[in-house]
């Protein structure tokens, strides 16, 4: 986990021409997506179709994520974030728990800058998995440069899920991705894209990191 400090991050969305911008207390961001080996090691499974333990998890849908950051807590005696309910539809956040949970959206788009002000933190293949250069599969994470924070893959290999509603009012419930895959374009590595996926669906190129929030 890498301490990400206090400061506000600009966000935008292509689809509607909006912007704004968010003030973020510090926080703790893992320097890598959560890896196969890790995921099995918590759930006792391996969803992945690619096998590789130090591959990115991948077909895991947003409410695996959760339950895995669940999990995680549990393990390392850490309070957990989340309250999931039997009806599998709503879910609480507790903000005084100090265990793992995904980032937000914010969170997610000010550790890939990481001060930085362009789309990408340095020379895409020199940074990222993508289509030009992945052969159209993952790769072990950690294998290309990190960004100034010290962050590997937040472009590129797999697409993260965040915490947030991607736009309630027009897709309900569909959670936001960021960072682009293996199989994407050069255009959508960028560290402004924003993508939305069903909280339910697992896809091969989409996996996640976690956070932690730093508790007074």
């Amino acid at each position: 986990m890498i301490d990400i400090p206090a400061g506000p991050v600009e966000l935008s969305d292509r689809r509607t021409q909006r912007t704004w911008v968010v003030e973020l207390p510090p926080y703790r961001f893992g320097a890598f997506p959560v890896d196969q080996e890790q995921y099995a090691r918590v759930t006792g499974l391996r969803p992945s179709t690619i096998v590789g333990d130090q591959l990115p998890v991948s077909e895991v849908s947003w409410w695996d994520a959760i339950t895995f950051c669940n999990a995680l807590s549990e393990h390392e005696g850490l309070a957990p974030v989340y309250s999931l309910p039997d009806d599998g539809e709503s879910i609480n956040w507790d903000t005084s728990a100090d265990g793992y949970r995904l980032p937000t959206e914010a969170e997610w788009e000010r550790a890939c800058r990481a001060g930085t002000t362009g789309p990408r933190y340095g020379s895409l293949d020199e940074i990222a998995w993508y289509r030009g250069n992945s052969e159209e599969r993952p790769h072990d994470v950690g294998g290309k440069q990190p960004n100034p924070f010290g962050l590997y893959d937040t472009l590129g290999n797999v697409w993260e899920w965040c915490w947030d509603f991607y736009d309630p009012e027009v897709y309900g419930t569909y959670r936001v991705l960021r960072g682009g895959g293996w199989f994407d374009e050069h255009w959508s590595c960028r560290a402004g894209v924003r993508r939305r996926s069903h909280p339910t669906f697992r896809v091969d190129d989409v996996g996640f990191r976690v956070a932690r929030s730093l508790i007074p």
